[in-house]
């Protein structure tokens, strides 16, 4: 989530409504999900040879010999995301390899519903939360929106770890226990920063733009710390983890980290 400013209020975006183009578009999430095609190909260890060390030991950890490669994960999940002060929410989330993510939740705050979803659809990203699901609150779409979900969906692809797997990722190996994947989503270029402790993730970072704090879009530290894994049909990805901006730094703690998530469950197809 990208945590834009809220609009002027409830007044101003109900008189609004009708010029919303994303107004009476549901989250997609379903018709996401039902788009998926099933991984029909094995995975086999094997093919990754070529990769550096660091990567083929990721990438066997994550997804076990033999395990279809997934074109999509649905993850049911919950947590606390920070705005002002931690407030609780529950999601679901779809990531389809190619086509893009949508993350569809309900958090509360001071009692009141908030629902909404972010997205990046075939190349578009938009975000839309409404108080009782009624009263748009937050609404968002443009370039500077779906770049930064751009980031968002590379960042998440330790989530969907097939996707690592094909022929549009280069490998390097950096320093210190860590390997960089680069790839494109939707033409945006990610470097992708894994390190790794006693063989599984340890943490996720990389670039993003976006607007911690307000103000104008720019390439700012974005990361998350994994704190405990857990496989699902066949595999292993993280199943808590805190995320945020300043990822690296004094800020990540203090002001960048507005994200804490844990999967209950995850369906791969």
């Amino acid at each position: 989530m990208v945590r834009p400013a809220l609009s002027d209020g409830p007044a101003r975006a109900l008189a609004d409504r009708a010029a919303d183009p994303l107004h009476d578009d549901p989250s997609g999430l379903e018709a996401l999900w039902g788009s998926a095609r099933a991984g029909d190909r094995p995975f086999d260890p094997g093919e990754l040879a070529h990769l550096p060390e660091p990567a083929q030991r990721y990438l066997a950890h994550a997804i076990a010999a033999g395990t279809p490669l997934a074109t999509a994960v649905r993850l049911r999940m919950r947590g606390a995301i920070r705005l002002s002060r931690w407030w609780p929410f529950r999601a679901d989330q779809v990531i389809v390899r190619d086509r893009g993510m949508v993350w569809r939740a309900t958090a509360r705050m001071r009692g009141l519903p908030i629902r909404g979803f972010d997205r990046l659809l075939d190349g578009v990203g938009a975000m839309q939360w409404r108080i009782f699901g009624r009263i748009p609150i937050i609404r968002a779409a443009g370039p500077d929106i779906t770049r930064s979900a751009a980031g968002r969906v590379a960042a998440e692809s330790i989530w969907l770890p097939s996707i690592l797997c094909g022929a549009g990722v280069s490998w390097q190996v950096g320093a210190a226990s860590t390997v960089h994947a680069r790839f494109a989503v939707e033409g945006h270029p990610a470097d992708l920063s894994l390190a790794f402790e006693q063989g599984g993730l340890r943490s996720v970072a990389l670039r993003r733009w976006g607007n911690p704090g307000g103000g104008r879009f720019r390439e700012v530290d974005f990361g998350a710390i994994v704190e405990q894994e857990a496989t699902f049909g066949g595999y292993t990805i993280p199943a808590r983890l805190r995320a945020g901006w300043y990822f690296g730094s004094e800020r990540f703690d203090s002001e960048g980290e507005f994200l804490r998530v844990t999967i209950d469950d995850a369906a791969f197809r």
